[in-house]
């Protein structure tokens, strides 16, 4: 057995039939020209020849229903591929609301804490000759950004290639590894340096000694200068309520260049556009249900801060949580963008001036008050901490494939908890911006409605900067 951390445990105990713990994916892909009417059958029978998982694919909670808490990993020796890695059609006529329908019951099932947590769906059926896998792995395991490295680990960017190994393989760069320990390493695990503990530690106490004036000034532009948004401060909506364990599953792709050429007529970066986008489209969204709120909508969006204030390459990732104001009380695009662009350039402003320690301090500040939902009467009887989270992940920048199968897109599924009924997650393809939209069935209706009112938001912005 494998000890498991405080994060894995926490990740497991949560988890309700409500609140499904798991990440997932939906990737489309074009079969290559030679592919004949059995090929998504003959892949998979090809795929299961892989028996070889990576360690994180057999971890199941050693003890999965106990009543003392989770921790440790027990392994299974004995992994069962057939159960994980399924094969479906989709009903006639095969277009993609079909798919979206299937993906949304998917990904509204808890996964088997007796097995390890995972399950990957290989779709056919659409009418248009593509297929689809859909994959889905418990936090706990991994994260949303990690599985998408994991995927694009076993791609390939050689339309010719027929060797990448399944999802649950390694990279074949990572198979057959011989020789001696790198230096450094004892029995595959890094020893640690003292020297470097020491300086480590020196570091440490010198950015826990900046938390006091830190907040000081988070303080003053917040409640002074009235420049950052705070947690607690969003208005209430009908996103912000306890959900159910149903789910709603929507994506859609947009070009790139649309979104790019928006950017750089308004001067402005391409994230800017897109939350500008979820701007108009909530706000439409939520006047169609007449539930529009006086005041403008708060958004929680995860940024990559590296090398901000570092120098050099090896400064490692920086990530902070910043409130954004989404100006949804604003009619006007125009004004939406320049509320959006203003409150985010002000928190990453903020954030390029702590140490990481700091601005991980500030980020779970903003992030804290999640720990409460679960508190009977904390959802219905306290303003949200943010409306929505709304994500964008870096994807990959060239054209890949998948055993000769052209990917076409990859749109992310997320985890809800009570409270936030709503989740739009972005992905940059090397031509075009998938969005996968996740919601509460119960709570938030006519879900796919959204992606038209993303479209709208767009040309609406398009039309105010031409």
């Amino acid at each position: 057995m494998t000890l498991m951390s405080v994060t894995d445990s926490v990740f497991l105990a949560v988890e309700t039939r409500e609140h499904p713990m798991h990440v997932g994916g939906l990737e489309l892909f074009t079969p290559p020209a030679d592919a004949g009417p059995d090929y998504p059958r003959d892949l998979r029978a090809a795929l299961l020849r892989h028996t070889d998982a990576r360690p994180v694919f057999r971890r199941h909670p050693a003890n999965p229903v106990s009543t003392r808490g989770y921790v440790a990993w027990a392994e299974d020796t004995e992994l069962e591929l057939d159960y994980h890695f399924r094969h479906s059609a989709l009903p006639g006529p095969g277009r993609v609301r079909e798919l979206l329908e299937v993906t949304s019951r998917w990904h509204s099932t808890p996964l088997d804490r007796h097995r390890p947590l995972w399950e990957i769906h290989l779709v056919e059926g659409l009418q248009d000759g593509r297929f689809a896998m859909y994959s889905k792995i418990h936090h706990a395991l991994m994260d949303g950004v990690s599985a998408l490295r994991q995927l694009r680990g076993v791609l390939s960017t050689d339309p010719d290639a027929r060797d990448c190994p399944p999802p649950w393989g390694s990279p074949p760069s990572a198979e057959g590894r011989t020789g001696s320990p790198r230096r450094g390493f004892l029995h595959g695990l890094p020893v640690p340096d003292p020297r470097r503990l020491v300086r480590t530690g020196r570091a440490t106490v010198g950015q826990l000694a900046g938390l006091a004036p830190m907040a000081t000034r988070v303080a003053t532009e917040a409640w002074r200068e009235h420049r950052l948004t705070l947690p607690l401060r969003a208005p209430k909506t009908m996103l912000n309520v306890p959900i159910g364990g149903a789910r709603r599953f929507a994506a859609e792709s947009w070009e790139r260049t649309r979104i790019a050429h928006v950017a750089h007529a308004a001067r402005v970066s391409s994230n800017d556009i897109v939350l500008a986008m979820c701007s108009g489209a909530l706000r439409t969204y939520l006047t169609e249900h007449g539930a529009l709120p006086d005041e403008p909508l708060v958004a929680m969006v995860p940024v990559s801060l590296r090398g901000r204030t570092e120098a050099g390459a090896t400064s490692g990732n920086r990530i902070g949580a910043i409130l954004c104001d989404l100006g949804t009380h604003l009619a006007d695009p125009t004004a939406r963008l320049s509320r959006v662009a203003r409150s985010m350039a002000d928190g990453k402003r903020l954030f390029s001036d702590l140490t990481p320690i700091q601005a991980l301090v500030l980020s779970a500040f903003n992030v804290a008050p999640l720990a409460a939902t679960p508190l009977p009467g904390f959802v219905e009887h306290t303003r949200p901490p943010f409306n929505i989270v709304i994500s964008n992940v870096p994807g990959p920048r060239e054209r890949l494939y998948f055993n000769g199968a052209r990917l076409d897109g990859i749109y992310p599924a997320s985890v809800l908890l009570d409270g936030q009924a709503l989740n739009i997650t972005f992905t940059n393809g090397p031509t075009t911006l998938d969005c996968g939209i996740t919601g509460c069935r119960r709570s938030v209706p006519h879900l796919q409605r959204l992606l038209g009112h993303l479209e709208q938001s767009l040309a609406d912005l398009e039309c105010a900067v031409a």
